[in-house]
C-alpha cells in the first residue's frame, strides 16, 4: 500500500482517535511531511523502537507502541513465558507514561502480567527489576539522550539485558507479522487491575536496587573521611537521575552535593537544553556556571534515563574545568576497581573486563597490567550484558567492569545494562580517593596517560534523514566495504574487519579469518602504531558514525595524530 493510501486510512478509520486525525488533517497539503510520516513502518530494530513523537506509521504513538507490544506478546506466548510477566519502566519524556500503560494493557489483553513502576525510574533499575521479579521480559520507554521530539521503546529479556540473538531477531520477526491494527489487543485498565494482570511495582524494589549500588563501593572509609571536603555539582538534565543519584550519594555519606536547580525537576520539554546529552557541551552551561560559583571539585550530568554519565573536573593548575570523555571516566573507574580489588584481596578468580570494539585501547593495557582478561564485543551495551550471562552459564570468567565509549559503564552484575547511578557513586569515590592524596581526577588521568600511553579517541557523525539519507548511508557503507582506504592520517591500513561478513582480512598477506563476533553492519580498519578507525550506521537514528583512535607521545601529539586520521576518514567517506 502506498503512503498516501495509508495516510487516508489513518484520517478516516474509526480505529484512530480524533486527536490523531486532527493532527494528520492539519498536514493534508504538505506532501513531504505526509511521506516522511507514512513511507515506512517505524522500524523495530534489534533493541526496539525509537522515533519522533507524532501521528503516522513512522512515528512514536500509542498505535505503533501497541503494534510492537503485540509482536512481543506473541513471542512471549510462543516461549510459554506469560505467567512470568513483563516489568515496565519509563522516563520523563513526553508521552512516556502513556506509552508505558499502552504497552502494559496490550500485554494484559494477551494474558500476560505487567509490573509497572508508579513513576519514572532509571533504565538500569528496569534491568535490575526484570531479574529481581523473575520476569520473562522488560520494557523501558525512553529515547535516551535524543532531542526532545523523540521517544523510544527498549526491550529486555529475562537475563536483564537488552535483547540479543536469538531473541532479538525472533521478536523482530513477530513484530513484522503484525501488519493490521485489528490484530492488536488492548483492554480497559480498571479491568486489567481487577484481573490481577496490571500490577504496580512497590518501593521495596527501589530499596533493593540502592543496596546493590552501595555494595559496589570498595572504600566506604575513604568516602566518610572525605565527605565534608569533596564538593559535587550534579544535573539530571530534567530526567530520571535526580532522586536515585542523590539518594545513593547521601546514603554513602557525601555531604556536599549541589543539584542544578533549573534542571532538577523532570520535564520532557527539556526547557534548558535543546539536546539533553552529556556528550553535548551545550548541555553543561548551567552546571559549569554553578560549579565555578561553588568551586566544585567535580561536575556530573546524567542523561534523561540515567544510564549515561558525563564528567567535568577542575584542573587546579589552570582553575578551569576539564571535560572527560566516556573513555576517560571509564578508565579512571576501571583502573581504580582493578587496583583496589587487587590490593584488598577482593578480586575474583578469572576476572574479566569487557568493552566494545570502539572503546579505548587503553583498556587492553590496563587489563594486561592487572592480569585481567579483556573481552571485546560489538557496539551496544547489550553485548556486555550478554557476556555476564555467558560467564555465569559457562563458569568461565568473573565480570569486574564493563564500559563503552558513549559514556556508559557498569560496576557489578546486579543489572545488565549501563548504569549512570553506579557510575556517579564510583566516580565520586574515585575522586575522594585521589583528593585524600592531594590529587584531582585530572591529575589521576594524566598519571594514567604517563603510565599506559596517551590514548586519544574521537567520533564524527553524519546525519542523513529521510529516504535519500538512508540510501546515502547504505552507499557509504557499500563503497567503503568494497574499496577500503589504503592509508589514513599517515597510518597504513594493515587489516580490515567486516563484521557483516564475519571476516578479518590481513592486507599484507591476504589471509582471511573470522571476527568471532555476531553479524553486524560494521567496518573496522586496523592501522599501524596502535591506531584504528571504525564506521557503522546508527541503529536508532538516521546517522552514520565514524570512530577513531590513536596513541601519542603526549596529549598534543595524540590530538594532532587523531585529527589527521579524522580528516582522511571523512574524506574517504565523502569521496565514495
Amino acid at each position: 500500500m502506498d503512503y498516501m493510501k495509508v495516510y487516508e486510512q489513518w484520517c478516516t478509520d474509526p480505529y484512530f482517535d480524533d486527536e490523531t486525525k486532527k493532527e494528520l488533517l492539519a498536514i493534508k497539503d504538505d506532501k513531504a511531511e505526509i511521506e516522511d510520516r507514512f513511507y515506512r513502518q517505524l522500524e523495530f530494530g534489534t533493541g526496539g523502537l525509537r522515533g519522533v513523537i507524532g501521528a503516522g506509521t513512522n512515528r512514536m504513538n500509542i498505535y505503533t507502541v501497541r503494534q510492537a507490544t503485540q509482536g512481543l506478546a506473541n513471542y512471549i506466548i510462543s516461549q510459554n513465558g506469560q505467567s512470568k510477566g513483563v516489568a515496565i519502566a519509563y522516563d520523563s519524556r513526553i508521552m512516556s507514561k502513556e506509552f508505558a500503560d499502552e504497552a502494559a494493557l496490550c500485554l494484559n489483553a494477551n494474558g500476560i502480567k505487567a509490573y509497572v513502576f508508579p513513576s519514572l525510574r532509571p533504565t538500569p533499575e528496569l534491568s535490575f527489576s526484570v531479574r529481581e521479579l523473575h520476569c520473562i521480559s522488560g520494557i523501558v520507554i525512553t529515547a535516551s539522550h535524543n532531542p526532545r521530539e523523540y521517544n523510544g521503546y527498549k526491550v529486555y529479556w529475562e537475563d536483564g539485558a537488552q535483547i540479543t540473538p536469538p531473541h532479538d531477531k525472533n521478536i523482530l520477526a513477530e513484530v513484522a507479522k503484525v501488519t493490521e491494527f485489528s490484530a492488536v489487543k488492548t483492554m480497559d485498565k480498571d479491568e486489567a487491575v481487577k484481573a490481577g494482570l496490571y500490577n504496580v511495582i512497590g518501593e521495596d524494589i527501589d530499596d533493593k536496587y540502592m543496596e546493590q549500588l552501595k555494595k559496589q563501593s570498595i572504600h566506604p572509609d575513604i568516602i566518610k573521611k572525605m565527605a565534608k571536603d569533596i564538593k559535587i555539582v550534579y544535573t539530571p538534565l530534567h530526567g530520571t537521575g535526580n532522586l536515585p543519584v542523590r539518594r545513593v550519594l547521601k546514603e554513602l555519606g557525601f555531604e556536599k552535593v549541589i543539584v542544578v536547580p533549573e534542571q532538577e525537576k523532570p520535564d520532557g520539554n527539556f526547557p534548558t537544553v535543546s539536546y539533553p546529552n552529556p556528550e553535548s557541551p551545550a548541555a553543561w552551561e548551567l552546571a559549569l556556571a554553578l560549579a565555578k560559583k561553588e568551586d566544585a571539585d567535580i561536575v556530573l550530568a546524567t542523561d534523561p534515563d540515567a544510564d549515561r554519565l558525563g564528567v567535568y573536573c577542575k584542573d587546579t593548575k589552570t582553575g578551569e574545568y576539564v571535560s572527560f570523555t566516556g573513555n576517560m571516566s571509564g578508565m579512571l573507574i576501571a583502573e581504580y576497581i582493578l587496583r583496589e580489588r587487587k590490593a584488598t584481596g577482593t578480586m575474583p578468580e578469572n576476572p574479566a573486563l569487557v568493552e566494545t570494539i570502539v572503546t579505548t585501547d587503553m583498556a587492553k593495557v590496563i587489563a594486561a597490567d592487572y592480569g585481567v582478561k579483556l573481552i571485546e564485543v560489538l557496539t551496544g551495551f547489550k553485548y556486555i550484558g550478554e557476556q555476564i550471562r555467558l560467564f555465569e552459564k559457562n563458569h568461565t570468567y568473573n565480570y569486574v567492569f564493563g564500559l563503552e565509549e558513549s559514556y556508559g559503564c557498569l560496576a557489578g552484575t546486579y543489572a545488565r545494562d549501563k548504569d549512570a547511578c553506579v557510575a556517579v557513586m564510583m566516580l565520586c569515590e574515585v575522586a575522594s580517593y585521589y583528593k585524600s592524596q592531594g590529587k584531582t581526577l585530572w591529575d589521576a588521568m594524566v598519571d594514567m596517560y604517563e603510565k599506559y600511553g596517551y590514548f586519544k579517541e574521537g567520533l564524527e557523525t553524519l546525519t542523513l534523514k529521510g529516504i535519500d539519507g538512508a540510501e546515502q548511508i547504505q552507499n557509504i557503507m557499500t563503497d567503503m566495504r568494497n574499496n577500503p582506504p589504503k592509508e589514513l592520517g599517515g597510518y597504513k591500513v594493515v587489516a580490515v574487519r567486516d563484521y557483516k561478513e564475519d571476516t578479518r582480512k590481513d592486507l599484507a598477506t591476504g589471509e582471511v579469518t573470522k571476527t568471532g563476533l555476531p553479524t553486524s553492519n560494521v567496518l573496522y580498519y586496523e592501522l599501524t602504531d596502535n591506531a584504528w578507525c571504525c564506521v557503522r550506521p546508527s541503529g536508532t537514528e538516521p546517522k552514520i558514525k565514524f570512530y577513531f583512535g590513536v596513541k601519542g607521545t603526549s596529549l598534543a601529539d595524540a590530538e594532532k595524530k587523531l585529527e589527521a586520521v579524522r580528516e582522511d576518514m571523512l574524506k574517504a567517506a565523502k569521496a565514495e
